[in-house]
């Protein structure tokens, strides 16, 4: 997984739930700009990842899986193929 994928699974997660990325920060008990666009760069211009922490308080937040959350990610994402498969398949079984 890149670090642009990992971020558009966050913007992907918003969109589901109808919340900008600052509100999904918001329910999640983070700073409003968490996931603000700006922030996924240092000012170096280095890749800033989110954190576990994070993703954890947003996958509580919003009550979905770790499973839910690979689902979001971008179709393209090379490191689930066969994970995002059997995801797809058994989707409904896992939680």
């Amino acid at each position: 997984m890149t670090h642009s994928e990992l971020w558009d699974g966050i913007r992907n997660l918003a969109a589901k739930y109808n919340l900008s990325c600052s509100g999904l920060a918001k329910i999640s008990g983070l700073d409003s700009t968490t996931f603000n666009k700006s922030k996924s760069y240092t000012r170096n211009g280095q890749p800033r990842w989110i954190s576990m922490c994070s993703l954890a308080r947003v996958l509580d937040a919003t009550g979905i899986s770790l499973a839910e959350f690979a689902m979001l990610l971008p179709s393209d994402t090379h490191v689930f193929p066969q994970c995002k498969q059997f995801l797809k398949k058994h989707q409904r079984h896992i939680r």
